[in-house]
């Protein structure tokens, strides 16, 4: 779990997130891929670095790219800038952050979603303005959960409760945030 700090850069955080599930499972090593990069590089795919973007256009960068950084080489300071600085062209990408094909899940189809995170976790936007969430701290979550989406977030998995049903979601707001930094 990742911390974002005091920039809007939950995308960058979703998007790297997702490469590194994907690295993990393929490659059977889990990298730490660069969100700095997506935040001073994919401006020109309408990113807006610390005042928001979207998992798909960081994604269609990636693409373009051939991959990203390592966090190592590239390190994140945006949440203490609170802004995207330039983009820097001294560190290599690393393998295994190519990106050869994705797709979106269609809205409200838990079938869907369940086959998508069977195979990799999954960038998906919510709505994460509401003081429920934001208090969040263990158990399945039973809030609104709102359709005004403005967070970008990982799915990471799926299961049951005896309180019922739910998606376990990795968010970018450290270790201290809901349980550990996930929620269910």
């Amino acid at each position: 779990v990742k911390n974002q700090g005091n920039c809007g850069s939950c995308w960058s955080f979703s998007t790297t997130g997702s490469i590194e599930g994907v690295n993990a499972i393929k490659k059977n090593k889990l990298i730490n891929a660069s969100e700095q990069q997506l935040m001073d590089c994919s401006k020109s795919y309408g990113n807006n670095g610390c005042q928001g973007g979207l998992m798909d256009n960081a994604f269609k960068w990636i693409e373009k790219n051939g991959g990203l950084c390592l966090e190592k080489d590239y390190q994140y300071v945006s949440g203490e800038t609170k802004t995207a600085g330039t983009c820097e062209q001294s560190c290599s990408q690393v393998e295994g952050s190519v990106i050869v094909d994705y797709c979106d899940v269609p809205a409200s189809s838990d079938e869907d979603m369940m086959y998508a995170l069977s195979k990799q976790p999954v960038s998906v936007a919510i709505q994460a303005d509401q003081k429920d969430f934001q208090l969040y701290k263990s158990g399945v979550f039973t809030g609104e959960c709102g359709t005004k989406l403005d967070h970008g977030v990982l799915l990471v998995g799926y299961g049951s409760e005896e309180n019922g049903d739910y998606y376990l979601l990795k968010n970018s707001w450290g270790e201290t945030w809901g349980d550990e930094g996930y929620i269910k």
